[in-house]
């Protein structure tokens, strides 16, 4: 049984009636939906909730957590920010969408600023399989095209990526990097760019396949992490 638990900051979807007609059960909700397998555990967690969803329980009892976040990066609390970095480093798996790039989690992890040019311009968005044989990218096709999406422009600062699956192609001439993974002590991530609020995205069937297959690859590997500071010799030392 795989436990992955869907972050989603929940604030659009209070105030703008838009992403509400998108996403009536919520961006979490929506994503819930499509991710949910028979062997998978989905929980879903939200910024209002007591220590925002993310207990330390919760988070111990987390393979794969998926985060959604644009404009309350700054009312996630420091202290589960540092939880869910050292559940990263003990090997859960993160998958970092969209505006996530900003949240304090992702920019904590990658040591970067993670700023990136922008545009809402109602513009196509093509985004081009770059890493024909990643498992990221199982079972689609060349590209996958996206009538409407927000821009997101290089330069994306961020550290080069460990793998580069996915490069974007904007109607107003911007390129980015828009599938990236990580590693980070035992643990796995993948940034994937598309899924501003008012565009229905995660109802592409493309966009789904990404995700479902980013959180079978981000799944934890069976191993405990080593252990660190001072070591007895493994042999006798001579000079002992």
């Amino acid at each position: 049984m795989l436990n992955v638990t869907i972050w989603n900051e929940n604030q659009h979807e209070k105030k703008d009636e838009r992403v509400r007609e998108l996403y009536p059960e919520g961006i979490h909700g929506a994503i819930a939906s499509f991710v949910q397998k028979e062997d998978y555990n989905i929980k879903t967690a939200t910024l209002d909730e007591a220590e925002h969803g993310l207990t330390r329980e919760v988070l111990e009892n987390t393979d794969v957590l998926l985060w959604w976040g644009h404009i309350a990066h700054d009312q996630v609390e420091d202290e589960i920010v540092q939880r869910v970095t050292q559940r990263v480093l003990d090997g859960m798996g993160l998958i970092v969408l969209h505006s996530g790039h900003f949240s304090k989690v992702f920019k904590k992890l990658m040591g970067t600023s993670c700023d990136l040019k922008w545009r809402e311009a109602d513009e196509k968005e093509r985004i081009w399989v770059v890493d024909l044989s990643h498992p990221i990218a199982e079972g689609l096709g060349e590209y996958i095209e996206l009538e409407r999406e927000e821009m997101y422009g290089e330069h994306f600062d961020i550290p080069t990526p460990d793998e580069l699956v996915f490069v974007s192609w904007f109607e107003g001439g911007e390129v980015f990097r828009s599938g990236c993974t990580f590693k980070r002590g035992n643990g796995k991530i993948f940034y994937f760019r598309p899924g501003h609020e008012t565009y229905p995205t995660y109802h592409n069937k493309d966009v789904q396949k990404v995700i479902q297959n980013a959180v079978k690859w981000a799944a934890p590997v069976d191993r405990k992490r080593p252990v660190y500071g001072n070591a007895k010799p493994l042999e006798v030392i001579s000079a002992t």
